[in-house]
């Protein structure tokens, strides 16, 4: 049994980045958490208004939460930062928030965006993913991987350096339908088709990477840091 801990910037970010692996792991007895860092919504306005997007925002928390109970998960837990607006955050402060977590939880495995997405708040949470995982002596974080959003990391400037380059893959072919269904579950932040945030395209990715490893379909990571202990 491990404990795994996926560190998401939006709500629905969990699921299409790494859905049908924490169903894997979940079919393993692992324990896994998951954090929500942004609020979502309200980056739909020129200036952020809690308010004025409340009930939006709780909506949205309530479908995140009814996924998170679909998933069996040990806990989902929100930081209700700003949305698209992370860098407004300082970054030692979202350090900590992530640190305290993960303090309090001790993973072995952790799943986070990669750190050449389109998307500011992506980039920002594997900066202090990264850097709340340092590898200080006592520290519980083994394995680090990435993973990649339809719609930013595809998106992203494809220069080398930033280029999302899968290096690690998890089979799906038995969890893809429940991630589907889960992902339907966030209706209202899924596009149509030919949108690459479409249900269709999030299909035809996972068929994609499976076929790159010879099986139905997966999902593919990024290796950040893989610490084998004695």
């Amino acid at each position: 049994m491990e404990k795994v801990l996926v560190i998401a910037a939006h709500p629905d970010d969990e699921i299409l980045g790494c859905g049908g692996s924490i169903i894997e792991h979940i079919k393993r007895k692992d324990k896994v958490g998951i954090i929500i860092a942004a609020e979502g919504i309200t980056s739909r306005d020129t200036i952020r208004n809690i308010k004025k997007r409340k009930n939006e925002i709780q909506k949205l928390h309530s479908v995140s939460n009814k996924v998170a109970k679909n998933l069996k998960v040990n806990f989902i837990e929100f930081l209700g930062l700003p949305d698209n607006r992370l860098d407004s955050v300082d970054l030692l402060d979202l350090v900590k928030k992530i640190e305290k977590i993960i303090i309090k939880f001790k993973p072995k495995v952790i799943y986070t965006h990669h750190g050449g997405d389109l998307n500011i708040d992506h980039r920002l949470i594997n900066n202090a993913t990264i850097t709340a995982c340092r590898p200080y002596p006592g520290q519980t974080v083994e394995k680090i991987l990435t993973f990649e959003i339809p719609s930013s990391t595809n998106w992203a400037d494809a220069q080398k350096e930033l280029a999302f380059t899968p290096n690690y893959y998890q089979e799906i072919t038995k969890s893809l339908k429940n991630k589907i269904k889960l992902l339907s579950m966030y209706k209202d932040e899924m596009r149509k088709w030919p949108h690459a945030r479409s249900i269709k395209a999030v299909e035809s990715l996972a068929y994609y990477r499976g076929a790159t490893i010879g099986v139905k379909s997966a999902e593919a990571f990024q290796v950040v840091r893989h610490i084998k202990k004695n």
